[in-house]
């Protein structure tokens, strides 16, 4: 895998295209596995974490937007859409239930090319963003994993919601009423011992808290810089 630039999952009925397409990403230096159908590919996912996935829409069986709504939820893959030209409403109907691009047929090879360029792109960007260090500590969003002083803590999904949410809004209150709403939890008690439970994993003194402070009478303020 070290000298492909992506690992990539092509999902076409159609043999022709499968293998044009196979052509096409590895010439470009795309490590390519292909699947005949939406069943196919969802047993493929199961074992194989790709950077990209490439689905046609209309398929025997499970169409690609089958696929979508049944994978998307424990999928954080993006998907490119391969469309026939008349399938306006279906090209809608992918990007709403999750689909990130859509090219219809036939396409240009150079085409497909650039856009799995420009959606990697964002997506190395974006997981970079889901990356922070500050002092000495280390939190990363996507592995749910904080080192403090080379001591790993995990953190669960209620945790990294509030983390996520915190640091993308960097020295603003946020209510308990707020983060009840976002983690769905309306007992004021609860949050009290979630947020005591993040601070002992990012402070380095949690009774003193310097970075996820209370704030009396308000709530609750993550300051990173």
């Amino acid at each position: 895998m070290d000298n492909f630039i992506a690992h990539i999952l092509v999902v076409d009925d159609d043999d022709g295209i499968r293998s044009l397409v196979k052509k096409y990403l590895n010439e470009n230096n795309y490590l390519v596995n292909t699947a005949n159908s939406a069943e196919d590919a969802s047993e493929k996912i199961k074992i194989i974490k790709y950077d990209l996935i490439i689905l046609d829409i209309m398929m025997p069986g499970k169409s690609g937007l089958d696929f979508i709504q049944e994978n998307k939820k424990k999928l954080d893959t993006p998907i490119i859409l391969l469309t026939a030209k008349g399938e306006a409403s279906e090209r809608v109907e992918g990007l709403e239930v999750g689909a990130d691009d859509y090219l219809p047929k036939p396409f240009e090879p150079k085409e497909l090319i650039l856009r799995i360029q420009n959606i990697l792109t964002k997506t190395k960007r974006d997981n970079q963003k889901k990356i922070i260090e500050f002092e000495n500590i280390k939190i990363n969003l996507n592995k749910q994993l904080i080192t403090k002083k080379n001591t790993e803590f995990k953190i669960n999904n209620t945790e990294k919601i509030i983390l996520e949410k915190m640091i993308n809004n960097s020295g603003k209150i946020f209510s308990r009423e707020d983060i009840g709403i976002l983690i769905k939890i309306d007992k004021e008690r609860s949050i009290d011992v979630i947020i005591t439970r993040l601070r002992k994993k990012i402070e380095i003194d949690p009774k003193n808290p310097k970075f996820l402070q209370t704030i009396r009478g308000a709530g609750y303020v993550l300051w990173i810089e």
